[in-house]
């Protein structure tokens, strides 16, 4: 894959976690990277020496999924630096606290909740497709959705805003691809299960990890590299007839 040349993928929210297991999948492959974060400029510094060092193209780029005009600078920086762009990972994503009844509901927190989980992605695919459909001239591409399984268990009684916007995201994923089908660009999500990242200390619930991993069939929660190696499939190998469609990864759940 050292002979990539069809352009470099955006990752949003690419610094930390899922984010920063693509990227260091896709550098692997030789493939450009677009490293974006919100406020952790030191792990995205430090990710990108990394995926130079596996000799891969690697830009940073500071912009909030939640602020439509960061999204805007995001995607006309990344191609001033990059030149062509090919892919875009819709990762970043927000939770409020955990084991939050929805009667508890903050309406700032289900704000967050939607701007950055759904709102953003869809602005963020905006920004690509004026960049990569053929009909606006580009010369096509592909956009990975990360989902959650929250989508269908509900979270209840933990992050119901959460699993709302991921229900809603999944709902663009399947609207889009069926728009831009004849438009030479592959839409495709995945649905993480029980992941072993620090979103859950993050959320107030630090051993959340522990506790829920005994109702996965697998009784483990997964790793990074096993949503990663999804969604880089999805960006690069998979037939271009997958389309519209989520893939779970969540253990049997």
């Amino acid at each position: 894959m050292s002979g990539w040349s069809k352009g470099a993928v955006v990752v949003t929210g690419g610094s930390r976690g899922i984010g920063a297991a693509i990227v260091r999948g896709l550098a692997a492959r030789g493939v450009p990277v677009c490293i974006n974060h919100r406020d952790s400029a030191a792990d995205a510094e430090r990710l990108r020496i990394e995926a130079e060092a596996m000799g891969a193209e690697a830009s940073v780029i500071k912009a909030d999924i939640g602020s439509e005009a960061d999204i805007v600078a995001l995607f006309e920086e990344a191609q001033q630096r990059h030149g062509r762009l090919w892919g875009l990972v819709n990762n970043a994503g927000f939770v409020g606290q955990a084991g939050r009844r929805v009667d508890e509901a903050d309406a700032r927190v289900l704000e967050a909740s939607f701007r950055v989980n759904a709102i953003g992605p869809i602005l963020c695919t905006r920004e690509m497709l004026r960049r990569i459909s053929t009909r606006h001239g580009g010369l096509g591409g592909r956009i990975v959705n990360i989902s959650s399984i929250a989508k269908r268990t509900g979270s209840p009684n933990d992050w119901v805003d959460y699993a709302a916007s991921k229900g809603a995201l999944d709902t663009f994923t399947l609207g889009v691809a069926r728009e831009v089908a004849t438009e030479g660009v592959q839409v495709n999500g995945v649905a993480p299960g029980l992941v072993a990242t620090e979103i859950h200390a993050r959320a107030g619930a630090p051993d959340r990890i522990e506790r829920m991993s005994a109702a996965v069939p697998m009784k483990r929660a997964g790793t990074p590299e096993d949503i990663a190696d999804v969604a880089i499939w999805l960006l690069l190998e998979a037939p271009d007839y997958v389309h519209g469609t989520t893939i779970d990864v969540a253990g049997g759940v």
